[in-house]
């Protein structure tokens, strides 16, 4: 079987992903709260040249995540069919539950990282993944 992978599809979702994040950990958001919360401070502007490796990173990241849950929503539509979008959303919720939120949950109990820390990193990862998964399935092949 070939898996079909609309590469535009994936680019847009790893832009959707550092737009969340830009959003939610916006200082006007959930920016403060978890600079207290995860001791990262908050102060000063941040220079461009403490900024591009992070973002870059962070993007490339983002692609890879992009490119398997593409892979993984192809393949769920082809299993179980039924409309793209829907597909999108439920694989990146499924992969958000049984990766990340489990991975991010063990991590932090043996980190000793406050419970409240734990959902909001919680939320942004899935409010990322299901945002991905939704252009993913509107961006099909």
């Amino acid at each position: 079987m070939s898996v079909d992978i609309n590469l535009w599809g994936v680019l847009l979702a790893a832009v959707s992903s550092m737009i969340v994040g830009s959003i939610w950990y916006a200082q006007g958001v959930f920016g403060k709260t978890w600079g207290a919360l995860a001791k990262v401070k908050m102060t000063g502007k941040p220079t461009f040249a403490n900024m591009a490796p992070l973002l870059g990173t962070t993007f490339v990241a983002s692609l890879i995540t992009a490119y398997i849950l593409a892979h993984f929503t192809f393949l769920a539509h082809h299993f179980f069919g039924g409309n793209w979008v829907w597909v999108g959303a439920t694989t990146a919720f499924w992969g958000w539950l049984g990766f990340t939120a489990c991975r991010i949950l063990t991590h932090d109990l043996f980190e000793n990282r406050p419970m409240k820390l734990t959902l909001l990193n919680w939320g942004n990862e899935l409010v990322t993944l299901v945002v991905m998964g939704l252009v993913i399935g509107w961006l099909h092949p």
